[in-house]
C-alpha cells in the first residue's frame, strides 16, 4: 500500500522523505566541519553550491545553537561544544551498556550470583546487561532487553524512587499486579516504602517478583549527577537472605563506585546526592 503524503498549511503535499533544505543543508555543514577542521564561509557555500550569503545565514543559525564556532584569528568556522551536549545522551547510553557489562562480570564474580544492570524505559525497568553466578544452584539470569515490573523488582524500585513523578503517575493510573503472595500492591505501602528507599539509598525485593527469590539494588549517577541505571545482585533467598543482605549491599557499593567512575561521577561524601 503506497504511503500517503502529508498535506501542508497550503494544501500542498508534504511528502514525508522529502528533505527540508535549509535542514539538510545545515547538516551538510556539520558534515563538512567533520571532514575539514575548520572551512571559511566562501568554502563552505562553494561546496554547498549555494550563495555566499545563504552560507553565512546558515553558520550564523549553527553559530547560534553553539553546534560551530567561529575561529576569531582566522574568520573560519568549526565544530562547536554544543554538539557534545547532544552528543552526550548518545554516548552515555554506550558507555553503560560497556561500562555495566565489566562491572557485572566483577559483581558476579565477587558475589557468585548473577548480577544485571536496567535501566527506566516504558514504564519498565529494562535490563541491559547481565552476568550469570557461578553457583551450581542459581538464579536464571534476566535477557538483555527484559523488561521488568517496577513495584514488584529491586532494580524497578529503585528507579521509580528517584525517577520524576512522572512515571509514578503512569503507574497508579492502573493496578499494582500480583506475581506472589509477597508482591506489594497496595500503593500507599509502595510509597512508603520508596521513601524508604530514598533515605537509605538501596532497594530489595525479597520472593516479590518469584518466590524463593530475592535482589538487591543500588542507584547509579552519571557524570550530571543524574540517576542512569539500577545495578542488582540476585540469589535465592536461602544464600541471600534478609539477615544476610548487608555483605551483599557492600559488594554492591563497591561495584556502583566503580561503574560511576567509569560514567565520570564524582562522589565528594558517601552519602547519595539528594534529587
Amino acid at each position: 500500500m503506497a504511503e500517503k503524503n502529508a498535506v501542508g498549511a497550503n494544501g500542498a503535499d508534504v511528502g514525508a522523505a522529502a528533505p527540508i533544505q535549509s535542514v539538510d543543508r545545515a547538516l551538510q555543514i556539520l558534515e563538512l566541519l567533520t571532514e575539514s577542521p575548520t572551512l571559511g564561509t566562501s568554502d563552505i557555500a562553494r561546496k554547498l553550491g549555494v550563495h555566499r550569503s545563504t552560507a553565512s545565514r546558515l553558520l550564523a543559525t549553527l553559530e547560534a545553537r553553539d553546534v560551530v564556532e567561529q575561529v576569531s584569528d582566522r574568520g573560519a568556522y568549526r565544530l562547536g561544544l554544543g554538539l557534545l551536549r547532544m552528543a552526550y545522551p548518545v554516548s552515555t547510553r554506550f558507555d553503560l551498556a560497556r561500562d555495566g557489562q565489566v562491572v557485572c562480570d566483577a559483581l558476579a564474580e565477587a558475589t557468585q550470583e548473577t548480577s544485571n544492570v536496567a535501566i527506566l524505559d516504558g514504564g519498565y525497568a529494562v535490563t541491559i546487561t547481565q552476568s550469570a553466578g557461578q553457583r551450581m544452584v542459581g538464579v536464571a539470569g534476566q535477557y538483555v532487553g527484559q523488561r521488568a515490573p517496577l513495584h514488584a523488582t529491586s532494580t524497578g524500585k529503585l528507579l521509580l524512587a528517584y525517577v520524576s513523578g512522572r512515571a509514578w503517575d503512569q503507574l497508579s493510573e492502573g493496578s499494582l499486579e500480583r506475581f506472589t503472595p509477597a508482591t506489594r500492591t497496595n500503593f500507599d505501602q509502595l510509597a512508603e516504602e520508596l521513601e524508604e528507599i530514598r533515605q537509605r539509598g538501596w532497594s530489595s525485593a525479597v520472593g516479590e517478583w518469584e518466590e524463593g527469590i530475592n535482589a538487591l539494588a543500588i542507584p547509579v549517577w552519571d557524570a550530571t549527577g543524574e540517576l542512569v541505571a539500577a545495578v542488582s545482585v540476585t540469589a535465592p533467598d536461602f544464600r541471600m537472605p534478609e539477615a544476610g543482605f548487608e555483605q551483599f549491599l557492600s559488594s554492591l557499593r563497591i561495584a556502583g563506585k566503580d561503574f560511576e567512575a567509569r560514567l565520570g561521577f564524582s562522589r565528594i561524601d558517601p552519602t547519595t546526592p539528594s534529587m
